[in-house]
């Protein structure tokens, strides 16, 4: 199943609110920049948590959990770059990248500080309100000018960033497993784990003896269930946080498998 084709991008994030949560598919590599407040983010397998003055590299094709807090009395604060695969592809060709072996490296990478790194987020900001269609051909440079930097100070990078196969077929079982709680399509289950929609489904049910909509709506629940009963946690904080799309919807699944509301447990 292909992707659609992705653009160059530069995302600042900035607010003053309290704190934000939120889940995502990414479908590009990032570079990022984290200016001010506390980012914590779980990719399913680790949680991972950047502060003030911290740079990291988001490897592409993964799901995430994100909570942005901001620091007491001030702005959350974060500046990415999306290192799109047509740029990618341009810079391969270009000066004869290539990945020349299959990358082990952890989703999320902390960088090391350096002082060009910064410099260079800082010469991205005026990017921040231009239209991205109106200026393709200088955002693409900037993605350039990223790579060229991430390979200078981080050079075992190259072989993620120029991995430009689709995902493999993987251990099904197991990514279902860490990755249930993500409200997500079959479809993109089906993407990562490096099959058809059909093959997906077919070795689902191998699997796991039942159909992906019943299994996934099973353990969101149990899990929604140990969490209002065990943890004491409000049904209106987890009903997010296992999968679920709405509240309403969560509270109809629940008392339907349970016999009771979840704000009865």
């Amino acid at each position: 199943m292909a992707q659609q084709p992705s653009k160059p991008e530069i995302v600042y994030s900035c607010y003053h609110q309290v704190s934000r949560g939120g889940e995502q598919f990414i479908q590009d590599h990032v570079f990022s920049y984290h200016i001010a407040g506390t980012l914590t983010v779980n990719d399913g397998n680790h949680e991972h948590i950047f502060k003030e003055g911290d740079f990291r590299f988001v490897k592409k094709n993964q799901l995430a959990k994100f909570l942005k807090q901001p620091p007491p009395g001030g702005e959350f604060k974060s500046l990415s770059i999306i290192l799109d695969q047509e740029t990618l592809k341009s810079l391969s060709i270009e000066h004869g990248y290539t990945a020349d072996k299959t990358h082990t490296s952890p989703n999320l990478v902390q960088l090391k500080p350096h002082p060009l790194y910064k410099s260079f987020m800082e010469s991205l900001i005026p990017y921040g309100n231009m239209p991205p269609d109106e200026n393709m051909a200088l955002l693409s440079l900037k993605v350039k000018e990223a790579v060229l930097l991430l390979l200078k100070y981080e050079p075992a990078l190259k072989d993620v960033l120029f991995d430009f196969t689709e995902p493999g077929k993987i251990d099904l079982e197991a990514f279902m497993l860490q990755h249930y709680q993500f409200n997500v399509g079959l479809n993109r289950f089906a993407y990562l784990t490096g099959r058809s929609l059909a093959t997906f489904k077919r070795d689902f049910e191998k699997a796991f003896h039942t159909s992906p909509g019943n299994w996934l709506l099973q353990k969101r629940l149990e899990e929604a269930y140990y969490l209002i009963k065990e943890k004491g946690n409000k049904p209106s904080d987890v009903y997010l946080e296992v999968g679920f799309e709405d509240l309403s919807h969560f509270s109809y699944a629940f008392k339907n498998v349970y016999g009771v509301a979840p704000s009865r447990i």
